[in-house]
């Protein structure tokens, strides 16, 4: 089934050109399949029946895996052996009855310009570490690229002079702008940070962690919730969240909602529109706060 897996895999990369997290993603799932799968003496993708796949969905809700894992696990199966039957491996889909689990859809997380700002503020030291993280915090709440998008930046993908950066998911790019803050503070990282950072070394990443290698994501998220408790803020902050706030902020300025949503590189519009709900819902809480007698 390793073989069929690897096959499939290729496939995402070189044909769907899938983005490099999406790609991760399937590759685990199936992978953990093919290992239960395995214990159970199933090796080949013809012999997967439903009640095998059922079994599975049952065995990762007794692990307590969330409602949002385990439809996200089932949409990689389901994508795997709809591959496997186009590709004649396999005669009928045994994953063609499954279900996800309803997922409760949680309202995303939007910090205040006040908590913005105060959060922003946290990394003001001269080290390079903190002339770093400034950069970043700054150039992400600037453009609402994703962490992995961040991280992933080189050197070449940016332009200070005009104010814009390249910004890569997959095989899609986009290009977006930045304002004279967050230039700022890449123009000072970049002029008295990076080369510390480095150690002599060269490198085409632009950030980079304390060694001198790429920042990883599960680094910059320590970074973020560090600076977050140093700020008082309560909310469970994330790098998303600074992406949630980006566009709330943006279409809340008078941005039009196509040209954010192109910013922040969504595929249809209506994923976009989420934050005009959450403006809707603040507004209620606002006008609330400031008119019931017991509030």
């Amino acid at each position: 089934m390793l073989e069929e897996i690897q096959a499939f895999i290729e496939y995402l990369e070189k044909v769907k050109r899938a983005s490099k997290n999406t790609v991760l993603s399937y590759r685990r799932d199936l992978l953990q399949l093919a290992d239960y799968l395995e214990n159970q003496r199933i090796c080949d993708p013809a012999k997967v029946t439903q009640t095998c796949l059922t079994s599975y969905v049952l065995y990762l809700e007794g692990k307590g895996k969330a409602a949002a894992t385990i439809s996200r696990v089932i949409a990689s199966v389901k994508a795997f052996f709809y591959y496997e039957v186009c590709e004649g491996k396999v005669r009928k889909d045994p994953s063609d009855s499954l279900k996800p689990p309803k997922v409760e859809k949680k309202a995303p997380v939007v910090l205040t310009v006040e908590e913005v700002d105060r959060f922003l503020n946290q990394p003001d030291g001269m080290s390079p570490k903190e002339i770093r993280d400034k950069a970043m915090l700054e150039l992400l709440y600037a453009t609402g690229i994703r962490v992995s998008e961040l991280v992933g930046l080189q050197i070449e993908d940016v332009n200070e002079q005009i104010g814009f950066i390249t910004c890569r998911d997959g095989q899609k790019e986009r290009t977006v702008p930045f304002g004279k803050t967050a230039g700022r503070a890449l123009h000072h990282y970049l002029g008295n940070a990076r080369q510390e950072l480095l150690k002599g070394k060269d490198s085409p990443w632009l950030f980079t962690n304390c060694s001198g290698k790429p920042m990883s994501r599960q680094g910059f998220w320590k970074i973020v919730k560090l600076y977050g408790k140093k700020a008082g803020i309560v909310s469970d902050i994330t790098p998303h969240s600074l992406r949630h706030s980006f566009a709330v902020h943006l279409i809340n300025g008078g941005a039009d909602l196509q040209v954010v949503s192109s910013m922040l590189g969504h595929a249809e519009l209506a994923t976009t529109q989420v934050y005009i709900e959450c403006m809707k819902n603040e507004a209620l809480r606002t006008a609330y706060s400031g008119a019931h007698p017991r509030e």
